[in-house]
């Protein structure tokens, strides 16, 4: 999962950046406005964090011109004004949450965990498929009740397909929610990822769709 921070003060943004880094989340940032709009626009995430107070282009600004582009991922604003008026307009901007300062990065995840599941229309923190159970809030991976050895890698990779169960997703896809923009990418690693995935989780889930990509679902006659 690849997120976005948007936050003009550095030690707030790096402080954010680490705690998402540390429970597997790739990480891009940006420190004003005018940069973190480009990077919505041009790159894909799965949730953004924006604060509202940026220089060049405001946090509002800037999830405007993102919904006027069509871009529709999750978007958490970040706000130090107590006013009413100001989460209104964030929300009618087009966020889909707000947290205000001062806060803990607890809450935070927490809210940026609930947007990424509600986007893939999961209501629960956790989420299985078949003897596969993905607990996204202590970011762990289970079989038949045994904890997965991952790599932070390999629990991207799986974390994603469980997230879109059901749905093909393409190589590139993978590559570009696995990794942050100045990563050295390359498809052919994804294959192996996928090959170590199959093999840890030792039951048949993971479908290679020729062609196109892979699909995660659980087997027909799964509980």
């Amino acid at each position: 999962m690849r997120i976005l921070v948007v936050e003009d003060d550095v030690n707030l943004n790096r402080q954010l950046a680490d705690a998402l880094k540390e429970v597997g989340y790739v990480v891009d940032q940006a420190f004003d406005g005018e940069e973190g709009h480009f990077l919505g626009d041009t790159e894909p995430y799965d949730a953004v964090i924006l604060d509202i107070g940026l220089p060049e282009l405001d946090g509002i600004s800037v999830v405007e011109k993102w919904r006027s582009n069509g871009k529709a991922m999750p978007v958490l604003m970040l706000t130090a004004r107590d006013r009413w008026s100001d989460k209104v307009a964030g929300i009618d901007a087009g966020a889909d949450d707000y947290v205000a300062k001062p806060f803990h990065v607890e809450e935070v995840l927490a809210r940026v965990r609930a947007l990424i599941r509600r986007a893939a229309g999961h209501a629960s923190s956790e989420i299985a498929c078949g003897p596969v159970r993905l607990d996204t809030k202590a970011s762990k991976a289970t079989v038949n009740g045994v904890a997965m050895k991952l790599t932070s890698h390999e629990f991207r990779l799986l974390s994603y397909l469980m997230h879109h169960m059901g749905e093909v997703v393409s190589r590139t896809e993978l590559i570009e929610h696995m990794y942050d923009q100045d990563f050295d990418r390359d498809s052919n690693t994804i294959e192996v990822f996928v090959g170590r995935l199959r093999k840890k989780i030792g039951v048949d889930l993971i479908e290679t769709v020729r062609g196109l990509g892979y699909r995660m679902q659980a087997p027909a006659d799964a509980d």
